[in-house]
């Protein structure tokens, strides 16, 4: 049941930012908005200086509140929907991911088991349009798109894409960053930091649509390397450990190829040879990337986050 004004407060608070994407956005409310969970359900989209403003999908769900941040970037769109929330539980969702059957009572089970410090991140899978034949961008990023449980237990933050938290998690920790810095890292990491755990929760399960083209996906890789590099000279690294990495990067097509050939997500030798062949050619066009920026300076890595999502 989606919350009212006047009704019970409720106990989990939907927060989904959104950005010049209304068709998606139309899906992904279908998907929270049909979650059984056991008590009232707030859903607040947060609008972050989309060309038309998506009051016409966001009336098809009555209840749903939608609202406005002018400041690029989900991080900070994702702050205001926190600020508006009245829900002592905190989850989030990406205009452009589809919600599992069972995620909003999963990530609300998840933290509630933490109590005020409960903080989860849930699955992510790709959504396909023929599982039978994926396309090879479905099939690389079945197995490398999003890598959520590896994101928590070894590397201490979760994405933002499917996240859940108390929140007094947000108050310790503080807000997210903005488009300047990969933010879903920056504010995991800083939750590690501060003593908070990350939980995995598989049946928290969310689906993400594929990358429509190789150029999408190699945006997403130029503001990762941006983010990357930025952070590798503001921790004072060297110019040789930075280059080192990047010549590892073909060495990585033979480690990953394993893993990908040996993947569950993965079914038949048409798909596994279709997502081999992107993972070698996004590595190389990395490994160059990573060359280039050592030359270019200083890069705005929120300007490839715009070009994204235009």
């Amino acid at each position: 049941m989606i919350a009212s004004s006047t009704g019970p407060d409720p106990v989990v608070s939907v927060i989904i930012p959104h950005f010049n994407m209304p068709e998606t956005l139309a899906r992904c409310l279908a998907t929270v908005a049909a979650q059984q969970v056991d008590g009232p359900v707030e859903i607040i989209v947060v609008d972050n200086g989309s060309r038309f403003t998506p009051e016409t999908v966001v009336a098809r769900f009555p209840g749903v509140r939608l609202i406005s941040e002018t400041t690029p970037g989900p991080g900070p769109a994702r702050n205001a929907g926190i600020a508006a929330a009245r829900a002592p539980i905190l989850a989030f969702i990406d205009a452009d991911c589809r919600a599992g059957d069972g995620w909003l009572q999963a990530a609300v089970n998840a933290v509630r088991a933490g109590g005020p410090r409960g903080l989860v991140g849930g699955d992510v899978h790709i959504d396909v349009v023929d599982p039978a034949r994926l396309t090879p961008l479905e099939a690389y990023e079945a197995v490398f798109g999003y890598r959520q449980r590896m994101y928590i237990e070894q590397q201490g933050f979760a994405a933002t894409l499917n996240l859940a938290m108390h929140r007094d998690v947000h108050a310790a920790v503080g807000p997210f960053a903005g488009i300047g810095i990969a933010e879903d890292r920056d504010w995991g990491l800083r939750a590690t930091a501060a003593g908070y755990a990350h939980a995995y929760c598989e049946a928290m399960r969310v689906y993400h649509p594929a990358r429509a083209t190789l150029d999408e996906l190699w945006r997403k890789w130029q503001r990762h390397i941006a983010h990357d590099w930025a952070e590798h000279r503001a921790a004072g690294h060297s110019w040789l450990r930075w280059h080192g990495k990047a010549a590892l990067m073909p060495v990585s097509v033979l480690v990953d190829g394993l893993r990908l050939l040996a993947s569950p997500r993965l079914s038949g030798l048409g798909n596994r040879g279709r997502g081999l062949a992107v993972l070698a050619r996004i590595r190389m066009m990395r490994m160059a990337e990573m060359l280039r920026v050592t030359q270019a300076g200083s890069e705005d890595a929120g300007a490839h986050w715009q070009k994204d999502k235009a």
